[in-house]
C-alpha cells in the first residue's frame, strides 16, 4: 500500500505545500555543501593566516616551555601562568570555531534560505519509540545516506593519501629541519593536501546540491486526491459555495419579488421579457429598474403586478432594452429617458384619470438599444428543472 501511494504521488507540490513544510521546519539541506564550505574557510586561513598563526604558535610554544624560578617556586604564579597559556590558546580555537560555525550557516540558508522556527526542536515523544527507530535506522533513505557518507569519505581520504604520498619525502626532512623551517614545510603540505580534498569536495557537491534540492521536492509531491483536498480548504467547498449562491440568488430574487407590488410599472415584451419601474423625484435621481425578468419569471413579475393593480404595458422594444441596458436597483441610462417618460406619463394619467381605458403611448427606442434590430443581445438564462419548478 505504501508503495502504491508513493506511486500516487506524481503531481508537483504546491505552494501551499511548500510553506507548510517550510513551518514545520522542513526544509531542503545539503551537508556535502557545508562540508565544502568548510574546507574553503579551512583552504583560506591555511594560506592567508597561516604565516601569523605559526608566529603566534612559535611564541606560545617558547613561553611554554620557557621556565621562570618565580613561577616554579610560587603554585599561585604557576597557576596564573598556566591559564594564561591556555586562554591563548584557546581565543585561537575559539575564533577559528566561530569562523566554521558562521561558515556552515551561511551554506545552509544560502542553500535553504533562512527559516525561523520552533517545530523543528519541539519535543517530539513518538521519536523515542524504538520500533520506528529502528524501522528509520535500516531505512532505504538511511542505506543511501550511510553510502553516499561512506564514498565521499573514501574519496577524500584517497586524495589527501595520493596528495601525502607524492609529497611524503618532504616531509620526512621536517624532523631534521629547524622549527620554523619544520612548520613552513608542514604548512605548505598540508595546504597542497587541503587543495586536493576541496576538489574532491567541490565535484561531490556540484552532484549534491541539485539531488538534494530534487529529493526534496520529490518527498512533497502530492497525489490528486491531496491537490483536490488542498483545493477545497483554500477556496472552500464547491458543493458548500454552489448552495451559497443558490441562498444568495433566491434572497436576491425573493427581494426583488417584493419591489414589484410598490412598482409604478411594468413593462412587458409581452410574454418574454418584463421589466418593472419606480420613479421618486424626491428620492431618485432617475427612475430606476427594481425587478426583472424572462420567460416564466416575467409571468410571475406581470401576475404580481396586476394582483397589486400596477399597471402593465406592453412595449416589447423597451422592455428589451431596459432589460438588457439595466441591471435591477440601477437607473434608467439618458438615452431612454424619453421612452420611460412617456411611460411614467402614462401611468401618472391613467391614476388621475376616470377612464382606466386610457389609450397606452406608442413608445419608441433608439434602434442600437434594442437587441431585435442590432443592439447587443441580452444574456437569457434558461431555468433548470429545479428552478423551473421553484418559479
Amino acid at each position: 500500500m505504501a508503495g502504491q501511494d508513493s506511486a500516487d504521488r506524481n503531481l508537483p507540490a504546491s505552494a501551499k505545500k511548500i510553506r507548510k513544510a517550510r513551518q514545520e521546519g522542513n526544509v531542503p539541506r545539503s551537508r556535502d555543501l557545508g562540508h565544502f564550505v568548510a574546507m574553503c574557510l579551512a583552504a583560506t586561513l591555511l594560506f592567508t593566516v597561516m604565516p601569523s598563526l605559526t608566529s603566534y604558535s612559535q611564541r606560545l610554544l617558547a613561553d611554554g616551555l620557557t621556565f621562570d624560578h618565580r613561577v616554579i617556586a610560587s603554585p599561585q604564579a604557576t597557576g596564573e601562568f598556566a591559564v594564561g597559556l591556555f586562554t591563548r590558546g584557546f581565543m585561537v580555537v575559539l575564533i577559528a570555531g566561530g569562523l566554521f560555525m558562521a561558515a556552515g550557516v551561511a551554506s545552509n540558508i544560502a542553500f535553504g534560505g533562512w527559516n525561523m522556527t520552533m517545530k523543528a526542536v519541539s519535543p517530539n515523544f513518538g521519536r523515542l519509540n524504538p520500533i520506528s527507530g529502528f524501522a528509520r535506522l535500516f531505512s532505504p533513505h538511511q542505506l543511501v545516506t550511510v553510502l553516499k557518507a561512506s564514498a565521499l569519505a573514501i574519496a577524500v581520504g584517497f586524495a589527501g593519501t595520493v596528495y601525502l604520498k607524492n609529497h611524503f619525502s618532504e616531509l620526512g626532512g621536517v624532523l631534521a629541519a629547524e622549527l620554523p623551517d619544520g612548520l613552513a614545510t608542514v604548512g605548505r603540505t598540508l595546504g597542497g593536501g587541503f587543495l586536493a580534498m576541496l576538489a574532491v569536495l567541490a565535484a561531490w557537491a556540484l552532484v549534491d546540491v541539485p539531488w538534494q534540492k530534487k529529493s526534496f521536492m520529490d518527498k512533497l509531491k502530492m497525489s490528486r486526491e491531496e491537490q483536490k483536498q488542498e483545493h477545497k480548504e483554500s477556496e472552500g467547498n464547491v458543493e458548500v459555495k454552489a448552495k451559497m449562491k443558490q441562498k444568495m440568488r433566491e434572497m436576491a430574487k425573493r427581494r426583488m419579488m417584493k419591489a414589484v407590488p410598490v412598482a409604478d410599472i411594468v413593462v412587458m415584451n409581452p410574454t418574454h421579457y418584463a421589466v418593472a419601474l419606480k420613479y421618486d423625484q424626491n428620492a431618485m435621481g432617475a427612475p430606476r429598474v427594481v425587478a426583472k425578468g424572462t420567460d416564466r419569471l416575467a409571468m410571475r413579475i406581470r401576475d404580481l403586478a396586476r394582483d397589486a393593480g400596477v399597471p402593465v404595458l406592453e412595449a416589447p422594444p423597451l422592455a428589451r432594452a431596459l432589460y438588457t441596458h439595466v441591471e435591477i436597483d440601477g437607473e434608467v441610462p439618458a438615452m431612454l429617458f424619453a421612452a420611460v417618460a412617456q411611460v411614467l406619463a402614462w401611468v401618472y394619467q391613467l391614476r388621475g384619470a376616470a377612464n382606466p381605458n386610457l389609450r397606452p403611448p406608442d413608445v419608441s427606442v433608439p434602434p442600437e438599444l434594442d437587441p431585435l434590430t442590432g443592439g447587443p443581445k441580452p444574456k437569457r438564462r434558461r431555468p433548470g428543472p429545479r428552478a423551473a419548478a421553484a418559479q
